[in-house]
């Protein structure tokens, strides 16, 4: 039988879980590296990079830099993105009404 009070109940923990979990995620730092390590970024839960690592021998070669720099910083995004997703999974997994 649907009871208004536990859908109350329930919706006000999920929010709670949600402000708590953005929280977290907005200090978790992501990293990602590209040519073997020449390049790594930093991005912070909410997609700002925070730190920023080029290796001196590719100073010379910007090309190459910039190739480098695209990977590193898609695959940190990437791992942003990942991460929301599987907590997100979780969330409504604690939340899931038809759960024992």
């Amino acid at each position: 039988m649907f009871n208004p009070d536990d859908l109350n109940k329930m919706l006000n923990q999920f929010q709670d879980n949600f402000k708590n979990i953005e929280e977290k995620q907005a200090n978790t730092i992501f990293s990602a590296t590209s040519g073997g390590g020449l390049v790594k970024v930093s991005i912070n839960g909410k997609g700002e990079v925070v730190d920023l690592n080029i290796d001196k021998s590719l100073l010379d070669d910007v090309e190459s830099l910039q190739i480098l720099l695209i990977g590193a910083i898609n695959e940190a995004y990437k791992n942003v993105e990942v991460n929301k997703k599987n907590t997100a999974m979780e969330l409504f997994g604690d939340m899931s009404p038809f759960k024992n």
